[in-house]
Formats: structure tokens, C-alpha cells, sequence
């Protein structure tokens, strides 16, 4: 006899109502997940998540009263004593916002116009313990913002400090890391087993102190490990 599938809760926090409708439906309809709240403004999700515990929040970035950003740093940042899994959902015309919002303790970040597969898989990864960051968008949006993101006045900043405790394949590693690949692809492009590589994410974060991915590759952009651009 099989085990049933694991529920995820999900909590959506979205304050357009046709968009988070759409969200619901898509969400109720999986075997392996259940809404288990609503949202409409960025207070809302922080009461609602507390109360709800949910195993992961979709929080929009632009929401009344209390911006996403705002609510997921309250949420998911440093200072929370139990940091929630948050998937920030946003568009290309806030594209500014997505480092904000992964400092502030997002697990990763998703397009709205996403197809309801990608979306759901996103969802899933998150609740899982692993951030979500597609190479595309990756370099789109937070390599469009580098120069902001490594101010020239801090040369030699903590951070870049934090960075000497890496070997040179580690260095490699978060590189590559910073690009948006996944163990497999920086396995392939490495020459490695998917399974090193994975000991390789572990050492880094556990060296540098860091949660997930998603804080690796913002710390890759802060201290110019991580070009600007696309790689040649």
C-alpha cells in the first residue's frame, strides 16, 4: 500500500482578486496541496501566517497597507524567530524589487505569467527546503540591478571577507551557483557528480552562512563575485 502524498498549505497572499482566485483554484486542485488562507494585503499575510503556520506563503510584492516585501522580511528575515518559506510571485515592471525581496528571506521568486505547471513545481520546491531561482530571470533581473547591488564605496566589506573561507572549486561553485544552475547543470559544466556538487552547496552555505541558494547568489551580487551580465 502506497504512503499518500505529503499536504502542503499553502497561504496566497495577492491583492488582485482575479489573480489570486486563479491561484486558489490552481493550488485546490493538486492531490498534494490545500489553501489554507487569503490574503489581500501584506497586514493580512502576516497575521494569517502566523496564525495558519502554512508550509508555504505566495506573496505578491505590491500589496496595500503593508508591502510583500515588508511581509516577507517580517516573515522569512533574520529577525524571525521561525523564518517561513515565501515565494515571492512579481513582473517585469517591478523587477526592481526582487533583490529587496530576497534579502528580505524569500525562498525564490516566480514571473505571475508563469503557466500553472511551473507555478505549481514552484510551490513544491519551495516546501521541499530548496530556493527557486531560474537562470533566465536570475540574470535578467538581478544582473540588471549589479552595479546597484555592489556599491563601489564597500570594497572590502564583511562580506567579501566571508568569502576567504571558500577553496577555488567552492569560489567556482557559488559562481556558478549565481547563475541560476542547478546541482546537475553545475555538474555537467564542472565534470562532477550531482552528489558533490551537492556537498559543495552544503560547505558553502554552512561556511558563509547562509540559509539557501537564494541568499548564495544575492551574496555573490553584493560582493562582484557574479558578473553583471550574461557570461560570455
Amino acid at each position: 500500500m502506497s504512503t499518500p502524498p505529503t499536504t502542503t498549505r499553502v497561504l496566497v497572499c495577492e491583492d488582485q482578486a482575479l489573480v489570486r482566485a486563479g491561484f486558489v483554484t490552481i493550488f485546490s486542485a493538486q492531490p498534494d496541496m490545500q489553501v489554507v488562507g487569503q490574503a489581500a494585503d501584506g497586514r493580512a499575510a502576516i497575521h494569517l501566517a502566523q496564525e495558519l503556520k502554512p508550509d508555504v506563503i505566495v506573496m505578491d510584492i505590491r500589496m496595500p497597507v503593508l508591502d510583500g516585501i515588508e511581509a516577507t522580511r517580517r516573515l522569512a528575515g533574520p529577525d524571525s524567530p521561525e523564518p517561513a518559506k515565501v515565494l515571492v510571485v512579481t513582473t517585469f515592471n517591478v523587477d526592481e524589487y526582487v533583490y529587496e525581496a530576497l534579502r528580505a528571506g524569500a525562498s525564490g521568486f516566480l514571473l505571475k505569467d508563469a503557466p500553472p505547471p511551473e507555478l505549481i513545481h514552484a510551490v513544491r520546491t519551495v516546501a521541499r527546503g530548496d530556493s527557486l531561482l531560474s537562470p533566465v530571470v536570475t540574470r535578467t533581473l538581478i544582473g540588471r540591478y549589479a552595479e546597484r547591488l555592489r556599491p563601489a564605496d564597500a570594497p572590502a566589506s564583511p562580506e567579501r571577507d566571508r568569502l576567504k573561507a571558500l577553496t577555488p572549486r567552492e569560489h567556482e561553485v557559488l559562481l556558478l551557483i549565481s547563475e541560476g544552475l542547478s546541482n546537475i547543470e553545475i555538474a555537467t559544466r564542472l565534470v562532477l557528480s550531482p552528489e558533490t556538487v551537492k556537498t559543495y552547496v552544503s560547505r558553502i552555505l554552512a561556511k558563509l552562512d547562509l540559509r539557501d541558494r537564494v541568499q548564495a547568489v544575492v551574496l555573490a551580487y553584493r560582493v562582484g563575485l557574479a558578473p553583471g551580465g550574461e557570461r560570455p
